[in-house]
């Protein structure tokens, strides 16, 4: 299909482009950024007022399927995805079965593609079963599709394995992902401070992210391999990443929604809601984070997208599954952040686009010089949001099967900007909302 996005303001923060002109995309690809002339389009959608972006790319979203049907099928967090803007997105292994055999990534792959909604890219199992200890066929799973390395939120207890893992990934080129967590230090339910003392909670101190910091960084030093930092949650954190990026290690980190916009005070009077891991943090330390992010020593904003489901939400505040939906709620949650934080548009997409990518790199494979950009020739990835329309977050309105968000409270009333009005994943509609015209 041919389709002309008409007289919308294209921004491209990979390119600096930032103009109000046509996109016009044939067989998947875009064939040119300018004036339509006289191209002949099945489908026009006349973004006047909107954005057209690159679609988002989302480096922590958890799909809950195989294994947890319950809380999250395929179809429906794909259609969330659509739905917020996002092409493409990666999923960490702790599926069950625990994503360590190729065939299950080949199988989860398939499944997505056949539903054309956004690009899969999965994380494989650092080691066998997530059990820490005989690592995984690395190879065999790259071939397979994985685009890095990961225990999810499973913290490795054996030092030796940890080396040897990172041993063989820097052999290769493969990336690690690791979730800065000690495994003795992070078994709290909330943020160590005066209020869990207050509410009775179990703490996790911010040491239990620093030492878990310290050691990775030294066994970066040591064997030189790429490692992506998950969802960073505190001040001492970002001071240690800040650092390891002037020494010039090669690490990148991310940082999720929640983490960037709440703080252990939104736990109230036991919200479950608010149960989260990592665990919200005081004020100073999103402060950090906010900076950070804006200054590029966080590399990505990502949703952590991870739906719950009614049964394991609705309990006891310590008993409460962590977790939370965000795939719709990335961009607007991004476009708060820019807002706040009095920065330009292009550069709070490129927390969501560039950056992203830039974190996955090769392992993108051809995509990697088109994904996260709008460029003549690319594959047409296209995010249109209307950055005026504000709305507010409600169970009724996620297309996620997870409807609980910390974002959905009804005490702070909270209204998002920008609205998706359209999403294409090569080419492809994947999600519109009205208005838009019809050739």
């Amino acid at each position: 299909m041919k389709i002309l996005i008409r007289n919308g303001r294209v921004i491209d923060p990979a390119s600096g482009r930032d103009e109000i002109t046509d996109v016009c995309i044939a067989s998947g690809r875009i064939v040119s950024i300018g004036p339509a002339g006289e191209f002949s389009a099945d489908r026009v959608i006349d973004a006047t007022g909107l954005v057209v972006a690159p679609g988002l790319v989302d480096l922590a979203a958890r799909l809950r399927e195989p294994g947890q049907e319950h809380e999250g099928m395929l179809e429906s967090e794909l259609a969330a995805a659509a739905a917020g803007g996002v092409t493409s997105l990666v999923c960490p292994p702790d599926t069950d079965p625990v994503l360590d055999e190729p065939g299950l990534v080949e199988m989860l792959k398939f499944r997505a593609r056949k539903l054309s909604r956004c690009r899969v890219f999965p994380l494989g199992a650092l080691t066998r079963g997530l059990q820490g200890q005989a690592l995984t066929e690395m190879a065999e799973l790259t071939e397979a599709g994985c685009v890095g390395y990961s225990q999810a939120d499973v913290p490795v207890t054996d030092q030796l394995v940890l080396l040897r893992a990172l041993q063989y990934a820097a052999t290769f080129g493969y990336t690690v992902w690791l979730r800065p967590l000690d495994a003795w230090l992070g078994k709290g339910v909330a943020a160590s401070g005066a209020l869990a003392t207050r509410l009775g909670l179990s703490g996790v101190p911010v040491v239990a992210e620093t030492v878990a910091l310290h050691t990775i960084f030294e066994l970066v030093r040591a064997t030189k391999a790429r490692v992506h930092l998950c969802r960073l949650s505190s001040a001492a954190g970002v001071a240690l990443l800040r650092a390891a990026k002037a020494e010039g290690l090669p690490v990148t980190a991310d940082v999720s929604i929640n983490s960037l916009h709440l703080t252990d005070v939104d736990i109230g009077y036991f919200n479950p809601d608010m149960r989260l891991v990592p665990p919200l943090r005081q004020g100073p330390d999103r402060a950090a984070l906010r900076a950070a992010l804006a200054d590029g020593t966080l590399d990505a904003l990502v949703s952590d997208h991870n739906p719950v489901a009614d049964d394991m939400k609705n309990l006891p505040f310590g008993e409460a599954e962590p977790g939370a939906t965000g795939l719709e709620l990335l961009l607007s949650l991004a476009l708060r952040w820019g807002q706040d934080s009095g920065l330009p548009l292009a550069q709070t997409l490129a927390r969501v686009t560039q950056g992203p990518v830039a974190v996955l790199g090769d392992a993108l494979g051809s995509l990697a010089s088109s994904a996260g950009r709008l460029v003549e020739g690319g594959v047409a990835d296209v995010c249109v949001f209307d950055p005026s329309d504000e709305w507010t977050v409600s169970p009724g309105v996620l297309a996620s099967q997870g409807k609980h968000t910390p974002f959905s409270f009804s005490s702070t009333g909270m209204a998002l900007p920008g609205r998706v009005r359209a999403t294409l994943v090569a080419g492809t509609l994947a999600c519109e909302r009205a208005p838009l015209a019809q050739a």
